[in-house]
């Protein structure tokens, strides 16, 4: 019987969940006739945890013990406050991937242990880690990561025959991602991604609840800016009328009740028309058509070479936005596939590939940024030491491994330091340092003494990178994991824990935590290693073509090896990939 692995859209505004079942996509409901979870988390009076509509109807009158629209902290060294007590943001990530979880459990009848979760195309390195990490904590194993308008290419994919390109237009309620996909023959390949992970529908209210703000102070002459409670009952109005104005030619923001002066109520009664709010979120919208261009150029595409647009995220439902799509490009956009569900769904069809079902879709995904190091030049006609030289470029089909070779530059330099960059500018110092690490105790040996640095990318956009002394085979790597190291070991154990107390669940803490932390490779440390393992047989599987009879054959046999002990214990799976790693090592030398 072939296990059920789950898929799930975590979303800014909402998260769903949804399988394959029976040969079809099924989005499960949260509640009877509702498919779509609030990513809202919460505290009641009592202690009790709120997930979903709960704890967005209790974000209105108690703001403070509620946290909504978590995703955009994703990634970030960041505390966030909620009834008292502080989490990260990947424990709040984790209790809305718990519920979702269970939810899919209760649907199901089974134990759900593993899922695919989509982020944002744009999302960085740490933003991916923070997401594998809310995973783990929520009980799950992360069998892969992949792009929101990936997956829903995957979904709108069974929607139709015959080879054409796509540009799918994913604007959600805290994210943008704008991906060039190619579908063809039942393979969905990305071609070019570009976006921004803090343009959404949030912004859009945000707006509506400044036009509130102003009209309170001008009419009623009153500054509701400090009032957490009004401001959250003004999000919640803002939210509805641009619902509303999806439709309506005109909607009303309208709170009672308020605020107070001077002992007497305030309320809320403000009338909008839909070309006052198109005015207001029209820069917004402007860039998200200029890096439809962008992703156009990446792809090397013109406009003329698009067959459809396809629409991804509520967002999208604005008329302003499916208006300006129809006039850059001059085709109207597709909705057929709800834009709401068409993410889960895309997930679900991965994770069914995953777990060997009856899904032919293959799927070819691309990385949104360059990746590189830093190196002595000319740059500006002068000598400087942080040229950026990219290893693995935007756009690049993952997973890849890209090397490169460096020197020493002075005689008996003992240690060189390898910083790791994402980004496009030629200065280095301009772009995102994302790691780094030193390689110390290299030979005594003149200036010119070759180094070689390696970068990886999984297909999770898990980057790994490697430098080596190529004479006496010196080596150090790190895998960027700036999000993940908090929860590292017992961190993340009392994390998972932490959760385990709000969800009332007090056995399936230790139960999990013998399950998925023994030495048997389960635990933080060897689900790494196998990323790390898979990413080595990809590399020696891609050296096999060009390889010789006896390397093909040494080759194999290295590979084989690595693959037999993947479920077998940490050590003997190590010693397996340094044996495979040596062998590349002197194939690629």
């Amino acid at each position: 019987m072939i296990e059920t692995i789950i898929g799930i859209d975590l979303g800014t505004t909402n998260s769903e969940v949804a399988i394959v079942r029976d040969g079809r996509v099924e989005v499960i409901e949260v509640a009877p006739g509702i498919r779509i979870l609030p990513s809202v988390v919460g505290v009641a009076d009592d202690g009790s945890l709120l997930i979903g509509e709960a704890a967005r109807n209790q974000y209105v009158l108690h703001p403070e013990r509620s946290v909504r629209s978590i995703k955009r902290r994703m990634g970030e060294f960041t505390a966030v406050h909620m009834a008292g007590k502080d989490y990260s943001p990947q424990e709040i990530s984790a209790m809305i991937l718990r519920r979702l979880r269970e939810i899919a459990e209760a649907h199901i009848g089974a134990t759900v242990s593993k899922a695919v979760i989509t982020v944002p195309a744009y999302f960085s390195d740490a933003q991916r880690q923070a997401t594998r990490e809310a995973g783990e904590i929520a009980g799950l194993e992360v069998m892969r990561i992949i792009n929101e308008p990936t997956a829903a290419a995957l979904a709108y994919e069974s929607c139709h025959h015959g080879a054409h390109k796509a540009l799918v237009y994913d604007l959600g309620g805290g994210t943008f991602d704008v991906s060039v996909v190619n579908l063809e023959s039942a393979v969905v390949e990305v071609l070019a991604s570009h976006g921004n992970n803090h343009l959404g529908g949030d912004d859009f209210d945000l707006q509506l609840v400044a036009f509130a703000v102003a009209h309170l102070q001008t009419k009623h002459d009153i500054d509701v800016r400090d009032n957490a409670v009004a401001m959250a009952r003004l999000q919640r109005a803002a939210e509805a009328a641009k619902i509303t104005l999806s439709d309506q030619p005109y909607a009303t923001l309208s709170e009672e009740f308020l605020a107070e002066k001077d002992g007497v109520p305030v309320h809320l009664s403000l009338e909008i028309a839909r070309d006052e709010y198109e005015e207001m979120i029209e820069p917004f919208v402007a860039e998200t058509i200029e890096a439809v261009h962008v992703a156009l150029s990446g792809a090397g595409l013109t406009v003329s070479a698009i067959n459809e647009i396809l629409l991804v995220g509520g967002a999208t439902r604005t008329p302003l936005v499916q208006r300006r799509l129809e006039q850059e490009l001059g085709l109207q956009p597709r909705a057929d596939v709800d834009p709401d569900l068409c993410v889960a769904m895309g997930a679900a069809i991965q994770a069914a590939v995953i777990a060997g079902g009856q899904a032919p879709t293959v799927l070819v995904d691309v990385t949104p940024y360059t990746f590189g190091t830093s190196a002595m030049g000319s740059f500006n006609g002068d000598i400087y030491p942080y040229c950026f030289v990219p290893l693995i470029r935007k756009n690049t089909p993952i997973p890849v491994s890209r090397s490169e070779a460096f020197c020493t530059v002075y005689d008996g330099q003992s240690r060189v330091d390898v910083n790791v960059y994402q980004g496009e500018d030629p200065d280095a110092l301009n772009n995102i340092e994302i790691g780094r690490f030193t390689i110390a105790g290299l030979r005594d040996a003149p200036a010119g003494n070759p180094l070689i640095t390696t970068f990886s990318l999984d297909v999770n956009g898990i980057l790994q990178v490697t430098s080596r002394e190529k004479e006496s085979g010196l080596v150090h790597s790190i895998t960027i994991d700036n999000a993940i190291g908090r929860f590292a070991g017992d961190k993340l154990l009392a994390a998972r824990e932490r959760i385990d107390e709000l969800f009332d669940d007090q056995d399936a803490g230790p139960e999990r935590a013998g399950a998925e932390g023994g030495g048997s490779g389960d635990g933080v440390d060897g689900r790494r290693l196998r990323i790390e393992a898979s990413a080595l047989i990809e590399k020696a599987e891609r050296l096999l073509a060009s390889a010789g009879a006896e390397d093909a054959e040494d080759l194999v046999n290295g590979i084989e090896a690595v693959k037999d002990l993947l479920a077998g214990s940490e050590g003997e799976l190590k010693s397996a990939m340094d044996a495979l790693a040596d062998l590349l090592y002197y194939l690629d030398a």
